[in-house]
């Protein structure tokens, strides 16, 4: 305001404006909110900062002016309120008033909420208009596209085919045509070949630029329409800009035309490929920012979720009618296929009764023939199950209702199960007194009612008992098969009835069947104009009741007749249910043992068979039992007791089986380490290639489909039998060429720290001596740079092997990690700056704590560090940053260096790896480090990551470990006492000449008397006569009596009780620590020893 010449505006010179003026100027300027000021007839222009994004490009120009040349396009509109305003003192107030107005270059659509409010002047009238407003374009925009959306989902949710869904969203569209002048909308034809258009709303389907249909399998050429189809096609969107230029295309209510539009494919997330695209046109009078991008896409996620929708419902409805004539043609197959087995079971059962009748000498054949009996009876009771369910289905099961007295009738049939109730340990009450009337009924439907509710009671009753009754209520008669069985779930009640359905997990003496007895009962009893019904509770057991309607109108007439005798053929039709009860049942608890046949030969393989059905276990067992020992199981539960409680060779397993079947018994075997090598071979009536997949992705190794011949089974088993053994034969030759490798690396180290010990004792000697030449120092710390590079290998060497064979033992303890990790890194400092490299640590103040081992973890967190400085060049930096997130510390190990290949980072923590494969093996190592940081970190239950941009662009390596729970202050203790430097009495025993010169020098230098002795009987003969107060002795001597014969010899000598006995040696596994401890050794110290450990020894 300060660089206007006021002079040449209405309003004069500042020194000459009216006192009201100047404080409402001093107001506005010091609000942030938008504000102006009309002053004087002419209305000339004030505003402040905040009003300057509403004036657009008309600021600076606008400051000073009059209102009316300012808002020229839009004076229509305010002129009249402001000179309302000027003219009478009325306030006004206008919200969310749309402006039309050029302040940025194009004609713009926008809303503002505003007051205008008279300014008195110095003489008391009005001097002038006081504005105060808020511009809500973008909350009107996001307020109706949001709208815009909601319409698009509502109008589209009723669609039931594609064409529709479009057509809906279309018409959703055109109601917001501010927003999308215009869209169309094309579907992709299947293999997205073409398109066709499907709907449009704000143009005709006449223009130029609204192809019907457009070929995208070939490029585009010159065309008569701006829209790039193929890329939205192969889902990128696009935006279209410079449409002016083509054919006039409708702007919507505004009179220009659109200019800018945009192209998107119709995909659901997660789509691989659009389902179609549509063209959204841009307003004419709003800018194409962000936003509206935004905005296009979710109306394209809404048409395409509309699209999704419709078309599944239409594969959903097609599913359905598909699976209606599925369901009529397994119907018709059911009926078809039940008649065509009728007539060969015929001819099976007569010759088998014949031939039973007629071996009566011969035991083991009619053994075998009754087997096949009762196999054809059972088949022939499913065959006339599925087909009495395939005529109800049908509509073409004739029933022939009567007047039939049903209480003996009833009593009659569920006394044929009364032999296997009672060999089951089962109560059986049959309580059916007489009726008043007789019920209408067809008796060979009703038979089937109560033999099926009989055998379900039967099949799901261990103890307790079962009861059948039947009783008049009213005009209706009830039956009722209760029983204290296992009982149903709440929640598995009301699909009992339901055909084929199984009740999964419940304990059943067979799981064989075909899961609609239940469902048959149901619709028999419907067809009787009757009801069946269950109650039950898991663990009390179930009631099945069956209610008939008393009388006969309720039934058809021309369905009434008589069958003759109602018992005639009841026991007959009856026997195949009792006969599938009965072999139900165990023939002794716990497993059957094969018997021996001992004039054959055995290979003395144990194996283990379960299966539920008892024909097929007896089978199936006289087939092997002359070549291997069977034990048999009943069921999926006594399998597993019994792989518990014995070893076997192998398992032979049905895959339906009560309480637990084929796959769960599978599973649970190949769980328990005692088992999980086991073969398994599963055996199943559930033929095709997805059931064979299913058994052996579960773990089976063979899986055999019944019916199967004896050759094939024994020659399966064989199989598996000889694999076996060759996998254990293999795995004893792997697990003694692990050890003899143990042996050997422990041999190895031995004999490599053997060496190293004089080295690195005569390197410590010559430190202490007075040379001082620098030529010196520089070869002495060169050597000691080699021995402890040396000895790290032999170390990394040895670890990775014990942590792959579970054989390194943590010391864990609680471990502050902010500590250790700085303490690791500074100990780096030194080597990575005379590199050049700068070393960066950032960790918390605050302790961080872990449970872990504090060698390995500084271990770990060593080797990343030395792996970043060694792959590292000079003037490179290597970081290392200690975090928290959440319950998980993370350290961060990051390098500048040569960084990795996208290819080598999978196999970067394997031993032996290593990025850089370069012939000069300049970066040197044995590629172990990072195996070993993978290993000690995974037992700390923690785990390592590696992220690399690529070659040349650096490395960082991240260890993620458990934080541990701050526990209770501790006690302050007192302060140890002092260390002694006192000189000491030392016999030194070691066959080493070198070594034990070595250091005696150097324990000299160091102020003690130093005894030296190589042969273990020296030693301790040394030990009687100088008395000392420490011993260092070697573990690998020569003679008689190695170090561990020493220590309990000297351990032997009363004199020396007070001693201090070291193992000195090369061998630093485990158990060679716990045997030295265990000879009576108090500290067992790995060669080449670390002189501060040494130091530590002495002044203790």
């Amino acid at each position: 305001m300060r660089a206007l010449d006021w002079s040449s505006t209405p309003i004069g010179p500042p020194s000459g404006w009216p006192q009201a003026l100047q404080t409402t100027l001093r107001l506005m300027l010091g609000s942030r909110y938008p504000m102006f000021v009309w002053w004087g007839r002419e209305l000339t222009n004030f505003y402040n900062d905040a009003y300057i994004p509403v004036l657009g490009q008309r600021h600076p120009a606008a400051l000073g002016r009059p209102a009316a040349e300012i808002w020229r396009d839009i004076w229509g509109t305010v002129g009249p309120q402001a000179r309302a305003v000027m003219t009478l003192g009325e306030a006004s107030w206008a919200e969310q008033v749309l402006l039309v107005m050029e302040r940025n270059g194009y004609t713009e659509e926008t809303y503002f909420t505003y007051s205008y409010s008279p300014i008195p002047d110095d003489a008391g009238g009005i001097g002038g208009v006081f504005c105060a407003c808020t511009e809500d374009t973008e909350r009107v925009l996001g307020e109706r596209r949001l709208r815009c959306l909601r319409q698009i989902a509502a109008a589209t949710t009723d669609a039931r085919s594609v064409e529709d869904a479009c057509a809906q969203a279309a018409k959703a569209l055109a109601e917001n045509a501010l927003d999308i002048p215009f869209a169309l909308i094309y579907l992709l034809e299947p293999g997205g070949a073409k398109a066709r258009l499907a709907a449009l709303s704000g143009i005709d389907r006449a223009h130029p630029s609204v192809p019907g249909e457009i070929d995208l399998s070939i490029a585009e050429g010159p065309k008569s329409h701006p829209w790039p189809f193929i890329e939205a096609a192969n889902g990128r969107s696009t935006v279209i800009e410079g449409l002016e230029k083509a054919a006039k295309l409708p702007g919507g209510p505004w009179p220009e035309p659109t200019t800018t539009a945009m192209l998107l494919p119709l995909a659901r997330r997660g789509q691989d490929h659009p389902a179609g695209l549509i063209v959204a046109a841009a307003s004419p009078r709003r800018a194409f920012d962000e936003s509206y991008k935004t905005f296009f896409e979710l109306v394209a996620d809404g048409v395409a979720n509309a699209v999704a929708n419709a078309r599944a419902y239409a594969e959903e409805r097609a599913r359905a009618e598909s699976l209606a004539e599925l369901d009529r043609a397994k119907t018709a197959f059911f009926s078809n296929i039940s008649h065509e087995l009728r007539t060969p079971l015929a001819l099976m059962l007569g010759p088998i009764e014949d031939e039973i009748a007629r071996r009566q000498d011969d035991p083991d054949a009619r053994e075998r023939l009754e087997i096949a009996h009762r196999s054809s009876l059972r088949l022939l009771k499913l065959v006339n199950t599925l087909l009495d369910f395939s005529r109800i289905e049908a509509g073409r099961l004739q029933a022939l209702f009567e007047p039939v007295d049903l209480a003996p009738l009833t009593a009659e049939i569920a006394s044929v199960f009364r032999s296997a109730m009672e060999k089951a340990g089962l109560r059986f009450e049959v309580d059916c007194p007489a009726l008043s009337e007789p019920v209408y009924v067809d008796r060979e439907l009703w038979e089937k009612i109560v033999l099926n509710l009989l055998s379900n009671a039967f099949k799901h009753t261990f103890e307790g008992g079962v009861s059948v009754s039947l009783r008049e209520r009213g005009d209706e008669v009830k039956l009722t098969v209760r029983d204290t069985g296992v009982g149903i779930a709440e929640a598995e009640r009301a699909r009992v009835f339901e055909r084929f359905h199984r009740v999964k997990g419940a304990r059943a003496r067979s799981h064989e069947g075909t899961g609609i007895g239940l469902s048959l009962v149901q619709e028999l009893a419907r067809l009787h104009g009757g009801r069946a019904e269950v109650e039950s509770e898991l663990g009390r057991g179930s009631a099945f009741s069956v209610t008939l309607r008393r009388g006969r109108d309720h039934l058809p007439s021309e369905r009434m007749g008589s069958s003759g005798n109602a018992t005639a053929g009841t026991r007959t039709s009856a026997t195949p249910y009792v006969e599938e009860a009965l072999r139900w049942l165990p023939g002794s608890h716990g497993a059957e043992v094969a018997e021996e046949h001992p004039q054959e030969k055995r290979d003395g393989a144990r194996i283990l068979l379960a299966d539920d059905n008892a024909d097929m276990r007896e089978y199936v067992r006289k087939l092997l039992c002359s070549r291997w020992t069977i034990e048999t199981a009943s069921d999926g539960l006594a399998a597993l007791e019994l792989c518990r409680e014995k070893p076997f060779d192998l398992l032979l397993t049905d895959v339906m089986m009560p309480g637990l079947d084929g796959l769960e018994l599978l599973r649970a075997v190949r769980s328990d380490p005692k088992t999980s090598t086991m073969p398994v071979i599963m055996l199943s009536a559930r033929a095709g290639e997805e059931a064979r997949i299913e058994g052996l992705e579960a773990g089976a190794d063979d899986y055999l489909v019944k019916p199967f011949t004896a050759r094939e089974l024994v020659a399966r088993v064989r199989t598996q039998l000889t694999m076996a053994r060759l996998r254990r034969r293999t795995e004893e030759v792997l697990r003694e060429a692990d050890r003899r490798k143990d042996e050997f690396l422990a041999m190895l180290a031995h004999e490599l720290r053997n060496p190293l010990a004089p080295i690195r004792t005569s390197l410590e000697i010559l430190r202490r001596s007075s040379l001082s030449d620098p030529a010196l120092d520089r070869a002495r710390t060169l050597i000691e740079r080699q021995v402890s590079h040396m000895v790290r290998l032999v170390d990394d060497l040895l670890d990775v092997s014990r942590i792959s064979r579970g054989k390194i033992l943590l010391r864990k303890e609680r471990v502050d990690l902010a500590t250790l990790v700085k303490t690791t890194a500074e100990d780096h400092r030194a080597a990575l700056e005379a590199g050049g490299l700068a070393l960066r640590i950032d960790v918390p103040d605050a302790p961080i704590h872990t449970l872990g081992d504090p060698t390995r973890l500084a271990q770990a967190v060593d080797n990343l560090v030395q792996n970043a400085g060694k792959f590292t060049d000079a003037g490179g930096s290597v970081a290392v940053r200690l975090e928290v997130h959440g319950p998980i510390a993370l350290i961060r190990v990051k390098d500048t260096g040569i960084g990795m290949d996208p290819d080598v980072m999978p196999r970067i923590f394997e031993p032996f790896a290593q990025a850089d494969r370069s012939l000069d093996r300049s970066r040197g190592g044995l590629g172990l480090g990072l195996a070993l940081v993978k290993g000690l970190v995974e037992l700390h239950g923690g785990r390592v990551e590696v992220d690399s941009m690529g070659l040349g662009r650096g490395s960082e390596f991240r260890l993620l470990l458990p934080i541990e729970a701050a526990p209770a202050p501790a006690e302050i203790q007192g302060r140890a006492p002092p260390a002694s430097n006192a000189p000491k009495r030392i016999l030194l025993i070691e066959d080493n000449l070198d070594a034990a010169e070595s250091l005696s020098d150097l324990l000299h230098l160091m102020g003690h008397e130093v005894h030296v002795e190589h042969i273990g009987a020296a030693g301790v003969d040394a030990a009687k006569e100088h008395l000392p107060e420490l011993v260092l002795c070697d573990i690998g001597l020569p003679g008689a009596m190695d170090g561990f014969a020493v220590a309990r010899a000297l351990r032997a000598i009363p004199a020396l009780h007070a001693m201090r006995l070291v193992a000195l040696t090369g061998y630093g596994a485990q158990e060679d620590r716990r045997r030295a401890l265990e000879a009576g050794f108090d500290v067992h110290l790995t060669k080449p020893v670390e002189l501060t450990a040494l130091e530590e020894l002495l002044s203790t």
